[in-house]
């Protein structure tokens, strides 16, 4: 399975009521002029999903079996957990299922 499979699989899976999340595209643009352009939250190294879970932050990296974090999503997941957010790594739809029943336990209405 590709991680665009996945990230969809996963995005279904967080269907909730009490949250909204939005896939965070990270990266570089090159301008006509020459110039550099970064976008995307936390680049580099921004999570795949970023949102809120009655109203607190949360980042997922979305990762295959085999996937591994670079050192600038680890940078990027020490900000967010420093922040006080949550930070998790979704490779299946089931870790997406049990993110839910964590934030809807941990987070109060």
């Amino acid at each position: 399975m590709t991680e665009a499979m996945l990230m969809d699989q996963i995005r279904i899976s967080l269907n909730d009521p009490d949250g909204v999340w939005f896939r965070n595209n990270v990266g570089v643009a090159t301008l006509a002029g020459g110039g550099r352009l970064r976008y995307g939250v936390g680049n580099p190294g921004g999570a795949d999903l970023i949102g809120l879970f009655r109203g607190r932050f949360a980042a997922i990296e979305i990762k295959t079996p085999e996937g591994r974090q670079s050192p600038e999503q680890r940078v990027f997941q020490a900000l967010v957990e420093r922040k006080g957010g949550i930070y998790v790594i979704c490779r299946s739809a089931d870790d997406a299922r049990a993110l839910l029943a964590r934030l809807r336990a941990e987070v109060p209405r």
